[in-house]
């Protein structure tokens, strides 16, 4: 888009002069001699700049100022002032003026000055544009949940959030220990910083080295020119180390000593760099079983569990999978259309033991997705694991006299409350039982459970 400018002068020569020379250079360029029109304008036409005489007739320029910045807060405003009014000038830029020049001045330079702070005002709006759609995504990652387990720690996080310190998240793998670190550094008082994240298992020892704390052109072979490690660009916010016991025990001792100092140098460099970053850890493994190992620093797990965060698994949490099935399904309705899911699925979905806990649940729910074509998902549109889950033989409680009943009347009651049980279905009553279908309906027709029609249209 075309930036557009006001130049708001009562000269009307300069008007003229300033619109045909910045016109050249590409822009809309719009002029008043009032003051008044001028405000008008801005707040009709939303210029991308303005370019204001700071001496006129009509209102004085510091007036136009103080009105255009409640109109449009952010608009840049260049002030032009003769030579005996500079300490007026200053008192615009106090006010939110942009910049100043002086009469007489430079066309270059005006030209340079305008150019200047069209860049700042679109790097401004991107930044925020880039924040606000940051922000919305971690809002859309934050924790879900109103179990009493994922309560308590949305409830903890709500404690360490505040302070600076070191947090180390614990629990299974898929059970969200990223999406808790990134809640914390949302909620703490480093929000605008980085968010920087790093996986120390993806990387060998070398590469884990240069990317903590960069390196320096010329460090090592293919090192072509300064690289900014991750510590320094968190700095200001948080970094978070997911899979820490993975790093090697060399690169533990590095560790240590920025998390005691806050102080390191990158790779073949000598200059020492100071951060301040905030450090949340997190691990799959048992930290305390691996320092009796070897494989792990006992000082460095001091040191990152200063608070501790454990992650529930899924199975832990059941009442949480309706709610966070919804909650994913929700992310991908734009792209696959799908609203809604089944009853019957979601009772498929509630009953599986969820080994992968919160990842595998969420890569179901988009498989499920994708494989759909209409708009709801339903169980065939689930993987085989689950139906194996939900139809695997499940215990059936009867109630039977304390003696004087016989094994076949013990049968006959077992497959009878396994029919009652999967609602007539003979392939499921079968599994519930742990036996083939067609012994199911030999033992069924033998008790007089199963009529013969019944049986062949079941066969059939």
């Amino acid at each position: 888009m075309v930036p557009k400018i006001l130049i708001i002068d009562d000269e009307e020569h300069l008007c003229w002069a300033l619109s045909k020379a910045l016109q050249q250079e590409g822009y809309h360029v719009l002029t008043t001699t009032s003051p008044h029109e001028g405000l008008e304008i801005i707040r009709d036409k939303q210029p991308s700049l303005v370019i204001l005489d700071l001496k006129m007739p009509e209102m004085d320029g510091i007036e136009v100022l103080r009105r255009a910045k409640e109109m449009q807060p952010q608009l840049p405003v260049i002030i032009l002032t003769a030579h005996g009014t500079v300490e007026t000038a200053i008192e615009a830029m106090k006010i939110g003026a942009a910049d100043y020049l002086t009469k007489p001045f430079d066309l270059d330079e005006l030209k340079i000055v305008i150019k200047q702070n069209l860049l700042i005002t679109r790097l401004t709006t991107e930044v925020n544009f880039l924040r606000a759609e940051l922000t919305k995504r971690y809002q859309r990652n934050m924790l879900v949940g109103n179990s009493p387990a994922i309560q308590e720690v949305i409830k903890l996080i709500d404690r360490v959030a505040n302070s600076n310190a070191t947090v180390l998240i614990t629990g299974e793998s898929g059970t969200g220990k990223e999406v808790a670190a990134i809640t914390i550094h949302q909620k703490s008082p480093r929000r605008n910083g980085p968010f920087v994240a790093i996986n120390c298992a993806a990387l060998p020892e070398q590469l884990l080295e240069s990317e903590l704390f960069g390196h320096e052109k010329g460090a090592f072979t293919g090192a072509t020119s300064r690289k900014l490690g991750r510590f320094e660009l968190a700095d200001g916010g948080t970094i978070f180390l997911d899979e820490i016991a993975e790093m090697p025990l060399s690169m533990q001792a590095k560790l240590l000593r920025v998390l005691q100092e806050m102080a390191f140098e990158r790779v073949g460099g000598t200059e020492t760099i100071r951060v301040n970053v905030r450090v949340i850890a997190a691990t799959n493994r048992d930290l305390t079983q691996a320092i009796k190992k070897g494989l792990f620093r006992e000082d460095l797990y001091y040191r990152l569990n200063v608070f501790r965060l454990h992650m529930p698994p899924l199975r832990e949490r059941k009442e949480d999978i309706p709610l966070l099935a919804n909650h994913f399904l929700e992310k991908l309705r734009s792209t696959y259309f799908v609203h809604r899911i089944s009853p019957e699925a979601m009772e498929m979905l509630c009953n599986y033991h969820w080994p992968g806990n919160i990842r595998e649940l969420q890569n179901v729910i988009e498989r499920a997705a994708i494989i759909c074509q209409g708009s709801e998902i339903l169980p065939e549109h689930l993987p085989k694991e689950l139906h194996e889950s939900y139809y695997r033989p499940k215990e059936l409680v009867i109630n039977f006299p304390d003696e004087g009943i016989s094994l076949e009347e013990v049968e006959k009651e077992l497959i009878a409350k396994a029919l009652q049980k999967s609602g007539g279905n003979q392939t499921r009553a079968a599994q519930l039982l742990g036996i083939t279908r067609s012994a199911l309906i030999y033992r069924a027709q033998k008790y007089g459970l199963l009529g013969e029609k019944a049986a062949s249209s079941e066969q059939g």
